[in-house]
C-alpha cells in the first residue's frame, strides 16, 4: 500500500484519495524573477517523482503548478531593467520551461499564471472579507489571524508564543493590527510602477498566499489530495493558505502536504556571496550531462537534507552510465537462456515496495542496481539470453517510467563524426578490420563511443 509522511499529521499515512482512482495534486511552482537554481529543481524532480510514481499506480492525476509573475521581486526587475513585468516574466517562464524539459520532468496538467487569475484572487478576498476575516489599512486588506483559532496546524507556529517569526513576515508593511497578519492584497504605491489592478477592492495587487488559495481551488476545488512544496514554504506561506482558504470555504483544505527538505551546497547554504550558487545552466556549461543533474537531484530522499558536490554529481553521472551501459549490454545479449522469472518478480516487488514507503528512492535505485548486478554475472558466464534481454529491458523501462533516466539523450555530432561512423562501416563491410578499429579509438579520442548493434551502429558520448 502506498504510504505518504504526512505533514499536516506527522505521521505516515496510507494514502487514500478524495475521489477513488483520481489524485488531484498542487504543486508550488517558480517565481520568475530570474533562472531557477538547482535547489528549486530538486523540488521539482521530487514532484515528478511523485506524480510519475502515482501515476505508476494506476491513478489519474491532475497536477496544479503555479507561475508567480507578480511579486515584490518581478516588479522590482522589471523596473531595473525598464521593460514591461510581462516581458520580463515572460523571459523567466520559457527559461523555467526549458529548463524542466531539459530535467525529463513531465508536464503538469495546469500552469496558471497569478496575473491572469486577479479576478479570482478578488472575490476570494470578498469571501474572506464577508465572514469577518479581514480588515483594511491604508487601502490594503489584511486577514486577521487573531480570527483563525486553528492557526499553526502545519507548522507547529504557536501564534503568541513564537511572535518573533511574524515580525519577518512582510516586514516592509506597516499599520497591521498585529504583526502576524498578512496581506490579501496590497494597495498600489509608488514603488509597483504601472503594475496594479482596479478591482472593486481597490487598485493594487494581490499578496503572494492568496494566490495559490485561488488558484489551487478554481483547478481542483475546495478540497485536494495532496500540495507539496520546499521546505521553506511551509512558514509561512503554507500555514497562511490554509488560514485563508479553510476560513473561506469552512471545509478542510488538503488532506496530505508533503515537503522536500533543503539542498546544501558543499555542507553550506547556496549563496551567490559563497561562490557556490548553480542554477541548471551553469551546470550545463560546465559540461554536466541533464540526465545525471537529474539522478543527483532525484537520489536522496525527498525528506532528507541533500549535500550537493561536483564530485557527486559525477559520481552520479557514472551510477547511470552503469545503467545506460547495461540497457546498451541488452541489445547484444547471445547467451543461453536463463529461468530469471523469480529475480524479475522479486526486483520488481522491491522497487515497488521501496517506492510505496513514502518514495524511498534510495531503496528504489538499490533494488534496481542488485538486478544489473546479478544480470550481469549471468551475462558473464554466458547464461543470459536474448529472451531473458527483451524480459530485463522491458521490466527497466517500466521503472523509467518513474526514474525518467534511461532514455538517452540525443548525442549531437558534427558532419565530421558523421562521416567516421559511415567510413567504419565501409571498412567493417570491406572486413578491413584494422581500419575499422582505427576509427573506433579516433571517435573514442573525440569522446564518442560506437557500439555494434543488429540495427546498426549506436553512438553515444563517452
Amino acid at each position: 500500500m502506498l504510504r505518504f509522511f504526512n505533514n499536516l499529521t506527522l505521521q505516515e499515512e496510507v494514502f487514500e484519495p478524495l475521489q477513488p482512482g483520481v489524485v488531484r495534486l498542487y504543486t508550488c511552482g517558480p517565481t520568475v524573477y530570474d533562472y531557477a537554481h538547482i535547489g528549486n529543481f530538486r523540488t521539482f524532480v521530487f514532484d515528478d517523482l511523485l506524480r510519475r510514481y502515482l501515476k505508476y499506480k494506476g491513478y489519474r492525476v491532475t497536477q496544479v503548478m503555479n507561475i508567480t509573475d507578480v511579486d515584490d521581486k518581478t516588479i522590482a526587475g522589471s523596473r531595473a531593467e525598464g521593460v514591461s513585468l510581462k516581458e520580463y516574466t515572460g523571459r523567466y517562464t520559457k527559461a523555467f520551461f526549458e529548463d524542466i524539459q531539459t530535467l525529463n520532468v513531465e508536464l503538469a496538467e495546469y500552469y496558471p499564471a497569478a496575473t491572469d487569475h486577479i479576478a479570482e484572487m478578488v472575490e476570494l478576498v470578498k469571501r474572506l472579507g464577508a465572514k469577518g476575516y479581514t480588515y483594511e489599512v491604508g487601502r490594503s486588506t489584511y486577514f486577521r489571524i487573531a480570527s483563525f483559532p486553528e492557526y499553526g496546524k502545519l507548522s507547529r507556529v504557536i501564534v503568541d508564543k513564537d511572535a518573533s517569526a511574524f515580525s519577518r513576515v512582510d516586514a516592509d508593511e506597516y499599520g497591521k493590527e498585529a504583526a502576524r497578519d498578512f496581506a490579501l492584497w496590497k494597495a498600489w504605491s509608488e514603488a509597483d510602477g504601472d503594475v496594479a489592478w482596479d478591482t472593486e477592492i481597490g487598485r493594487g495587487r494581490p499578496g503572494w498566499h492568496i494566490e495559490c488559495s485561488a488558484m489551487s481551488m478554481k483547478y481542483l476545488g475546495e478540497q485536494f489530495d495532496i500540495h507539496t512544496g520546499g521546505i521553506d514554504n511551509m512558514f509561512p506561506h503554507h500555514e497562511n493558505e490554509i488560514a485563508q482558504s479553510e476560513a473561506a470555504t469552512g471545509k478542510p483544505f488538503v488532506k496530505c502536504w508533503l515537503h522536500c527538505q533543503h539542498l546544501l551546497v558543499d555542507n553550506r547554504k547556496m549563496s551567490k556571496s559563497l561562490g557556490n550558487y548553480y542554477t541548471l545552466r551553469d551546470l550545463l556549461a560546465r559540461g554536466y550531462k541533464p540526465r545525471a543533474i537529474r539522478y543527483e537531484l532525484l537520489s536522496t530522499h525527498y525528506r532528507q537534507q541533500h549535500n550537493f558536490t561536483l564530485e557527486g554529481l559525477k559520481a552520479s553521472g557514472q551510477s547511470l552510465q552503469r545503467l545506460l551501459d547495461f540497457m546498451a549490454s541488452l541489445r547484444r545479449s547471445a547467451g543461453d537462456e536463463s529461468a530469471i522469472s523469480d529475480l524479475l518478480a522479486m526486483t520488481e516487488v522491491n522497487f515497488e515496495l521501496s517506492l510505496d514507503d513514502d518514495l524511498n528512492i534510495s531503496a528504489a535505485l538499490a533494488a534496481t542496481f542488485d538486478f544489473v548486478r546479478e544480470a550481469n554475472r549471468l551475462m558473464a558466464e554466458g547464461k543470459f539470453g536474448p529472451g531473458n534481454a527483451r524480459d530485463a529491458a522491458a521490466m527497466l523501462r517500466k521503472f523509467d517510467a518513474v526514474l525518467g533516466l534511461l532514455e538517452e539523450e540525443p548525442v549531437r555530432f558534427d558532419d565530421e563524426i558523421k562521416r567516421l561512423v559511415e567510413e567504419r562501416e565501409d571498412a567493417r563491410r570491406a572486413k578491413n578490420y584494422s581500419r575499422a578499429d582505427a576509427i573506433r579509438a579516433e571517435l573514442r579520442a573525440r569522446g564518442y563511443i560506437v557500439e555494434d548493434t543488429p540495427e546498426g551502429p549506436h553512438l553515444r558520448e563517452a
